[in-house]
């Protein structure tokens, strides 16, 4: 039995679906239980960052999958009643900049603990591996999508900031093998998109799938700053967000590792290949009152 948290997220959600589809026992552990999962999971009740709340979650489980955002601080005291319980294997979901400064790591400012969950992984005296993904290829459609459905221009910052965003399907992927499968034991591994694209380069990218000329122009990073704050982002986040963008101006952020592919025996799939399989969601034109 596989016990997934933060099954209901970007990452644990499709990985339930995953395991299921493969026939692995998989235990979905949730806040809200009447949320629907495939026929045959298993769905518990439990909060990760309350351990005292995981105990039936973790009863005759072989392996975790530790969400660092839905363990919030307790990565260590959960993962300690894993080992209780004699759960052999963790899998710790982190983040390719996990060493930087952790100013400089937005997603800290909402509650994604990397390290904490990284340290527990490698301290527990179980079988043990990390996750270091890049940036989501989706993390554009949250920062430009309304923009790109409104007209033909992206104003952001930075327009030569280099990253290798990865497909959120394969970062799946390799989570499934890494709670299956042996090689990867001891491992803390970076897994990257298979180029690594300017911001200006994605956007083009977004324009060549779509069929539009799409247009970068760029702002000052105050600018910036105070309308995605007006959208509700967060103060601390977008500050760590443009502090990470000019730390890394002179050389791409965290090139290919081609890491997916070895893993799993095939290519990363690229950003054109996520921006058709999501275009619709780019597509949505707003209305024009009329």
């Amino acid at each position: 039995m596989i016990v997934i948290t933060g099954a209901t997220g970007v990452v644990g959600r499709p990985l339930v679906d995953l395991l299921a589809a493969q026939g692995i026992p998989v235990r979905a552990v949730t806040r809200t239980p009447t949320a629907e999962f495939p026929a045959g999971v298993d769905v518990v009740e439990g909060t990760p960052s309350e351990p005292e709340t995981m105990a039936s979650a973790l009863r005759g489980a072989t392996a975790l999958f530790l969400n660092p955002r839905a363990v919030g601080d307790a990565a260590h005291e959960l993962v300690a009643l894993a080992a209780r319980h004699d759960v052999r294997r963790v899998v710790a979901l982190a983040a390719a900049n996990v060493d930087d400064d952790p100013a400089d790591q937005p997603s800290r400012f909402r509650g994604d603990r990397n390290a904490e969950a990284e340290d527990a992984a490698v301290a527990s005296g179980l079988e043990w591996v990390s996750l270091r993904p890049t940036s989501f290829a989706g993390n554009t459609l949250s920062a430009w999508g309304e923009q790109i459905r409104a007209g033909d221009v992206v104003r952001f910052v930075y327009p030569a900031f280099e990253e290798s965003l990865i497909d959120e399907r394969d970062l799946v992927e390799v989570a499934a093998y890494a709670l299956l499968k042996e090689d990867l034991l001891g491992r803390r591994v970076v897994l990257t998109g298979p180029q690594s694209l300017s911001h200006a380069e994605m956007v083009a990218v977004i324009g060549d799938v779509l069929g539009r000329s799409l247009r970068y122009q760029e702002i000052r990073p105050e600018a910036a700053t105070q309308g995605m704050v007006a959208r509700g982002i967060p103060e601390p986040f977008v500050t760590a967000l443009m502090r990470r963008y000019a730390t890394h101006l002179d050389q791409p952020q965290h090139p290919p590792t081609h890491e997916v592919e070895k893993i799993l025996g095939r290519p990363a799939r690229s950003f054109a290949v996520w921006v058709d399989d999501h275009a619709a969601a780019f597509e949505q034109r707003a209305r024009v009152p009329g």
